[in-house]
């Protein structure tokens, strides 16, 4: 195992998760806080998923040399012009909680019928760096179609779950089991493909 691969995140909860997703893969996975020390967290200029993704997957590779995972989602509203987009993080301006964006949410979309709430969740995910010694950068984009419900629902997931109904099981993403949620989000549709690229990569190793 000669390489390894860092994780742009400093929640040990998503490293841990990729890391036992690549575990039959001969690398190590690090997130930021396995650095001594970590680079200063980049300004996200871009004006889409992927550049933002790119921006970080770049920044933090040229930081430490190391191949580098980066990914960036958030929410797009048709009723909202694909608001709030790459701003949904930010959403409502800076020291919001996830509760106040979504009532806020709610509040710009309380005019709206139901047939018009479409939105989805769009996720990228960005790998820079050195592949079994090729360079590389790229990325692996994923949406997930839902509704936008009128109030929030279930206690599981984060950010704009509660609000967001999957269609096809009638339930929001905070009603899905964690399992449910891996198979059918944004996120796991883009992680799968990006998996598949690395072990392309990086066969599995004998035993």
């Amino acid at each position: 195992m000669n390489t390894t691969l860092l994780i742009a995140t400093s929640n040990p909860g998503k490293v841990k998760e990729l890391a036992a997703l690549l575990a039959e893969l001969p690398c190590q996975v690090i997130g930021l806080t396995d650095l001594p020390t970590p680079p200063a967290v980049p300004e996200e200029t871009g004006a889409t998923f992927a550049e933002n993704a790119l921006l970080k997957a770049d920044y933090y590779h040229a930081q430490t040399g190391l191949l580098t995972l980066a990914d960036d989602s958030g929410l797009a509203v048709d009723a909202l012009n694909g608001a709030p987009g790459v701003y949904s993080a930010r959403y409502g301006g800076e020291g919001l909680t996830s509760g106040e964006q979504i009532q806020l949410l709610l509040q710009e979309l309380k005019d709206v019928p139901t047939e018009l709430r479409t939105a989805r969740f769009v996720c990228c995910i960005a790998l820079t760096g050195k592949l079994s010694g090729v360079s590389v950068r790229e990325t692996f984009e994923a949406s997930y179609e839902g509704v936008i419900t009128n109030e929030p629902r279930g206690n599981n997931g984060f950010g704009y779950d509660p609000v967001f109904l999957d269609t096809i099981l009638g339930r929001t993403l905070a009603e899905l089991s964690q399992a449910e949620k891996a198979a059918r989000s944004h996120r796991g549709q883009a992680l799968r493909a990006a998996l598949q690229f690395l072990s392309q990569h990086f066969p599995p190793q004998q035993s």
